[in-house]
């Protein structure tokens, strides 16, 4: 008897059920986010189960890795692309494993990626690095406005990382003096701790050969292509380049009925990320890269700037595909004609 299982995690705890090839429920248990409990309930099962299905949840490091070390075929549900039946009066986590478990016996489930355990740490490391960077963006953005709010000039981030305190009393009144300088503050700690978190990363990580061409794309240095590396994974894994721009979030999404929008989809599904490492480039790409920056300046007559950016990161998304896919250097004169 074959049997096919469905994982429903949660927070601190998790739905188990295992369906035979008829969709009988042959166990069905909430579990304790405990690995030997999980083991000992299945293991009388075992040598009948043809997979387990894992929501992608954020917490799914210790079950899936614990599942395959003990030999089972795991397969990681991607959530997002998951639907049920609109008109159901009631559901619960039973449901919803049953539903995983149903899915993988008829062979129709989504799967998400599992990622190489041995990569998960450099690839969390540089995670940290990005959240640490928009933060540092966030106070940056902060002391600019205030400037921008008491004198209508601009001040460019750089002329505000080289601000110091006494130069602070100067510009502002004492009370916004104080609050600028918290952001300056938090600005210095942060650059402090970006320099050491890129310092171990660099000293872990290196680009494999086959990642090695992404240093040709404009704006695409060390650190946002070892970004790059360890969010895409094998490049084999996207059937095209709309796909991997879709998962890296440089696509819009619209629901068309006759010509008409009739909705719009998840924005946010994808590897944010990817979405992020793609504006940084963009960032950079435009202002040091002519052709680049001649694109950014047409979309940008047509329309909001930052739709503009978007339009760049789309295009260094898909170049990146076709550099990684084909082994290639990136060409500007395809990629920005």
């Amino acid at each position: 008897m074959k049997l096919y299982g469905g994982i429903d995690l949660h927070s601190n705890n998790c739905v188990v059920v295992l369906l035979d090839e008829q969709d009988r429920v042959v166990y069905q248990k909430r579990l304790d986010n405990d690995l030997g409990c999980v083991l000992a309930e299945i293991e009388p099962y075992g040598d009948s189960v043809e997979g387990l299905v894992v929501e992608s949840t954020f917490n799914w490091y210790w079950l899936v890795d614990g599942l395959m070390e003990a030999g089972y075929k795991v397969h990681l549900a991607n959530t997002a692309a998951i639907q049920q039946y609109a008109g159901l009066k009631y559901s619960d986590d039973h449901h919803d494993a049953r539903w995983l478990a149903h899915l993988l016996r008829l062979g129709l489930l989504p799967e998400g990626y599992i990622y190489p355990k041995e990569e998960r740490g450099v690839r969390d490391l540089l995670r940290k690095r990005s959240q640490l960077v928009r933060e540092r963006t966030t106070h940056l953005l902060s002391v600019q406005n205030l400037f921008a709010r008491n004198t209508g000039r601009r001040m460019s981030g750089n002329e505000v990382k080289r601000l110091d305190f006494e130069a602070l009393g100067k510009l502002f009144d004492e009370l916004q003096a104080v609050a600028a300088g918290s952001s300056l503050a938090v600005i210095q700690t942060l650059e402090e701790l970006i320099g050491l978190l890129e310092k171990e990363v660099l000293s872990k990580a290196r680009l494999k050969p086959a990642f090695k061409p992404l240093l040709s794309i404009p704006g695409v240095g060390k650190v946002l292509a070892l970004t790059i590396m360890l969010e895409t994974g094998d490049i084999a894994r996207f059937p095209g380049a709309g796909h991997y721009a879709s998962y890296c979030r440089c696509v819009g999404s619209a629901h068309l009925s006759n010509g008409k929008r009739k909705g719009r989809g998840n924005t946010k599904n994808g590897n944010r990320y990817l979405a992020w490492a793609f504006i940084e480039a963009a960032h950079h790409a435009v202002r040091y890269y002519a052709p680049i920056r001649r694109f950014y300046q047409r979309k940008s007559a047509k329309t909001h700037t930052v739709v503009a950016l978007k339009a760049v990161a789309h295009k260094l998304a898909r170049a990146c595909y076709y550099v990684l896919r084909d082994h290639v250097a990136f060409d500007m004169h395809k990629a920005f004609a």
